[in-house]
Formats: C-alpha cells, structure tokens, sequence
C-alpha cells in the first residue's frame, strides 16, 4: 500500500512542481521506457535536478485536459455506475521511494484507480478495439505499482464528442520492469548528476531548440574523441536515409507512370491517387522587387541553427 508523501489540499502549482522533482511520476515512467511523445528521458533528469527550461508557450492541450477531467470523471461514474473520489496527495510507493504517483481518481471500495484523458479526433486510432497507447498503459502500470492495486481504469473524450473508458489489469512483469529502469534513472542519472543521451525523438529536438536557440556569434570549440563516432552514425544514417529515399521515389515513379492521366486507381485493397493540387503562394522576391516598402512591413525575423557537418 502506498504512503503519501505530501498533502496537495492546499498546495500551490509552484510548490506541486517543487514535489514532483523528489521522484519519478507516471508521465515520467513512459519518457523514461522511450514511450511518452511529448517527453524524453534527458527532459525528466532536466526537470528533476531543476534544470528544465521555462515553457515560453502554455500547452493548448493539457490546459483542456486538466479543465475537462472532472468532466471525463463524471461520464466515467456516470456510465459504469463505479464511485470515484479524489486522492488529494501525491502517493509514494513503500519500499521504492523515488516512485510517486499524483492519481486522478480513485474508485470507492475497489483496489483500482481511474485516468482520465482527453484526445483529439486525430488519435481516434490509437484507442481502437482494446489498444490503450502506450505511453498510457505504462502510466496506469506505475501507478499500479506505487499504490499496489490490481487494475485501473483509462476513460478518454476523443475529440469533444466520444467517450471510451477500458479496463487495465496489473501486469507484474511490466511493473518489476519499470521498478528497474526507474530505480537505475533515479539512482544513476538524477542522484548522480549524470545525463542520459539525448534520443532521436522529436521531443530531444525541441528540447534543444529551447535550451540553445542561438549560438554565440563565431564562437568555436573543440569536441571530445567521441564525437568522431557519432560523426561517422551521423553520416552512415544520413547515407542510408538518401538510398532509401532514393527506393521510395522509384516506386512513387512507378505508380505514377501506371497511373498517367487519371486521379484514381485500385491495387487490391489499397486506393492510389495522384489528384490535382491547386495552391497561391507570395512570390517574395517579385514582391521584394516591386514592392520594397511593402515587403518590409510584412517581412518577419526569424531565428533557427542550422546543423551540417563538412
């Protein structure tokens, strides 16, 4: 049975953050099996030994997802006909005291919790039939794992207007598999002061983006000797990315001669279109050209690094 760690009744969103960095959360889990899209492993230790860059841009999303919780709550009760109540503490697990967990809801009389998420019409597929992703699936199991209950349930709203609610059992391989990583994150990286490797997520990119979004102006250095191998990954990636690019558009070539002068065909049971596309786009150096002063005071700065390698 899990401990609380910390009352939150009364707990302000600086001092819920603050909490949060003492361990590892459910969200934090699926960064650090390289399953949370949003998240990587090197933005969970930033966060924890308090090096995270400030988000200059409030997430649309979670925002909506914390407002319609209780929301999705309800509809949860209000379907299944189980009781839910609020667990206003963040929990910790008894022997493993870097595993937190900061729960939804609880359900009344059961060893079981509830999640509650929200999801745009987009990801409708992720949540088909009995799939769960899995990002999800390892959150409930974390929260399995420090409160010590048997299942958990995940009700979702996907895209304002379909509810689907599922039912996760406790997976004790998964559990004693995320004891060990997060045991060896904790203990190895956080404790340590010892980063792990940015990933080639999309969410390392934009940590980057926002932890050095300029360079210092013809400022050089020297790298250390493992930079030659990552070099060498760099361009036998790069090298198999052009070849395969290369196969790509010889096949692309290919249907598109079958294809000719028509918008439509069948191969079995897949459909290939090749449809007319009309677009306007600015010619900016036309407009430039002729209209300097106009061009001006539409013109926009913008910043970005270039990455290359000579």
């Amino acid at each position: 049975m899990a401990v609380v760690f910390a009352n939150t009744n009364e707990m302000s969103h600086e001092e819920w953050l603050s909490a949060r960095r003492n361990g590892i959360g459910g969200s934090d889990a699926a960064a650090i099996a390289g399953l949370n899209k949003w998240k990587s492993p090197i933005a969970v230790y930033l966060e924890k030994t308090g090096q995270a860059p400030e988000e200059s841009v409030s997430n649309e999303a979670a925002y909506w997802g914390t407002m319609l919780e209780d929301v999705v709550a309800q509809e949860f009760s209000k379907r299944t006909g189980l009781k839910v109540r609020r667990k206003n503490a963040i929990l910790q697990h008894p022997e493993h005291s870097f595993m937190l967990a900061n729960v939804d809801r609880l359900i009344v009389g059961e060893k079981a919790g509830l999640e509650c998420k929200t999801a745009s019409e987009h990801l409708k597929s992720e949540w088909r039939d009995d799939e769960v992703p899995a990002q999800y699936l390892i959150q409930c199991q974390h929260y399995m794992a420090v409160t010590g209950f048997d299942s958990w349930w995940i009700a979702v709203l996907i895209g304002g207007n379909k509810f689907i609610y599922k039912k996760i059992e406790r997976d004790e391989e998964i559990i004693q598999y995320l004891i060990e990583i997060e045991s060896n994150f904790w203990n190895n990286h956080v404790l340590k002061k010892n980063p792990p490797m940015f990933d080639g997520s999309d969410a390392s990119s934009d940590l980057l983006k926002a932890l050095y979004p300029t360079a210092k102006f013809d400022e050089e250095i020297e790298l250390p000797p493992t930079a030659q191998e990552l070099i060498s990954k760099y361009e036998q990636a790069k090298q198999e990315e052009e070849e395969a690019v290369t196969r790509r558009k010889e096949a692309e070539n290919q249907l598109k001669s079958m294809l000719g002068d028509y918008e439509r065909a069948f191969a079995g049971e897949r459909i290939i279109t090749w449809k007319n596309v009309v677009s306007h786009r600015v010619d900016t150096k036309l407009l430039k050209a002729k209209y300097p002063h106009i061009y001006q005071e539409v013109a926009k700065e913008s910043v970005a690094r270039r990455f290359s390698i000579k």
